[in-house]
């Protein structure tokens, strides 16, 4: 038992030090905490059917008496707390607990200690699912989710088309309540689309929370490979104008291209106006959106990022850029990469901001390899537009307000859609005071 809490401790303090290490934070001149701490901890079990169980453990008497801690310093009492707990668990608890769910429980516990929805420990499971999520091609059920951080519910924001998601009966506007009988509520939103993926032909029950039904549905789902177009485009006519309509559902590694190849095929078709839909993009890669913000830009800033220790990482475009009337869309649900976009085009003034107030994540995550297929996700920066702005907590303000009027399970034609309406009619008069100046 001894041996056993060395060991979690050391891996504890290795996992730490690595993630400071990669993440640069890690100071040089960082001293060991030598502070005695004078909280009591007491036995958690002083009897079991009627009979006295005072463990007589080195763990145990490293507790003294009167279950003070005086004489040890913090890592001593953390090794004799954590050795002292494991051996109740295992002595007591009703349950069988393995080597690798202590582990884990650990890990967690030490990334819940950051108090950030955001930062969280992956299992070499998880890591691979959210790596396999972000490449484009995965094998799941189908459908694009995002969490709200007031709530932390996770909200079915569509269903993919023809998708094993759509075709069991999962709408936009559901709220995913348990995975498999085990409730999902308030779990980072990576580790519950890990949940949801799995084997070609293997079955998944999601039990969603359909609000205008006030219902708890219990799908059953069969999980098939999945590739997600993140960019879907469209040419239209309005008033004898073409305009493109160029939606990004999330900003994953094939997003750029799709995006550059949209925008190419829309200029080459003869688009005079271009409107980028990011409403209920939750976000995505950092390096994918600055890459998608490059043509649109001139040369200068579009986006900067700044961490605890003042330390700054600049992202900057070229002088190419196009020059076309343009219109960007967003919504409450538009947030982090989305806000970056958004946040860039709006303090160059080169594209119009119409809808409602974006979702407001102005800081920064980074994924950091662990080395045995494990993975830290850590909050390391808050990002700034390229006026300097810091959106976090308050989002975009869109240059033309417009609310929404759609329903969450009607799809819409672009007439009844308000805020594409409102998009047009802006990029209209773009195109109308850029010909009267020619």
């Amino acid at each position: 038992m001894k041996e056993r809490g060395r060991f979690i401790l050391g891996m504890i303090m290795g996992i730490v030090c690595t993630v400071l290490v990669f993440t640069g934070v890690y100071a040089a001149t960082a001293a060991t905490d030598k502070k005695t701490p004078d909280n009591k901890v007491q036995d958690g079990v002083e009897s079991v059917d009627g009979e006295d169980k005072n463990d007589s453990s080195e763990a145990g008497n490293l507790l003294t008496q009167n279950g003070s801690a005086a004489g040890f310093n913090a890592q001593e009492l953390m090794d004799a707390k954590a050795n002292y707990i494991m051996r109740l668990v295992d002595n007591y608890f009703l349950y069988d607990v393995t080597q690798e769910d202590y582990h884990t429980a650990i890990y967690r516990a030490l990334m819940d200690a950051c108090n950030d929805p955001y930062s969280c420990y992956y299992t070499k499971e998880e890591y691979a699912s959210m790596q396999e999520s972000t490449s484009g091609v995965y094998c799941g059920i189908g459908c694009l989710v995002q969490q709200n951080i007031k709530t932390m519910l996770i909200n079915i924001v569509r269903p993919f088309k023809n998708s094993p998601a759509e075709k069991a009966g999962i709408k936009a506007g559901d709220i995913v309540y348990k995975v498999d009988g085990e409730e999902v509520s308030g779990q980072d939103i990576n580790l519950v689309v890990s949940k949801m993926k799995g084997e070609a032909g293997t079955k998944v029950v999601i039990t969603v929370y359909r609000e205008s039904t006030g219902e708890f549905l219990d799908m059953e789902v069969k999980r098939d490979f999945v590739e997600v177009d993140t960019v879907s485009s469209e040419r239209l006519t309005q008033d004898g104008h073409k305009l493109g309509l160029i939606t990004i559902l999330e900003f994953d590694e094939p997003t750029t291209k799709q995006f550059l190849d949209a925008l190419d095929d829309l200029r080459n078709w003869g688009a005079e106006g271009i409107i980028i839909d990011l409403r209920d993009n939750g976000g995505g890669l950092l390096d994918a959106v600055t890459a998608m913000l490059d043509p649109l830009l001139p040369e200068g800033l579009s986006v900067y990022m700044q961490d605890k220790y003042g330390t700054r990482e600049d992202y900057k475009s070229d002088a190419a850029c196009i020059d076309i009337p343009m219109a960007v869309i967003v919504n409450g649900n538009s947030a982090s990469a989305s806000e970056i976009f958004a946040g860039a085009v709006q303090d160059y003034g080169v594209a119009t901001i119409v809808g409602t107030q974006s979702f407001g994540k102005g800081i920064v995550q980074s994924v950091v390899p662990l080395g045995d297929g494990s993975a830290v996700k850590l909050t390391i920066a808050d990002y700034y537009t390229p006026k300097g702005r810091n959106i976090h907590g308050v989002g975009i303000t869109p240059d033309i307000i417009v609310e929404a009027e759609r329903e969450d399970d009607k799809e819409l034609t672009h007439e009844e859609d308000t805020q594409f309406m409102a998009a047009v009619k802006e990029v209209l008069k773009q195109i109308s005071v850029k010909g009267a100046g020619e």
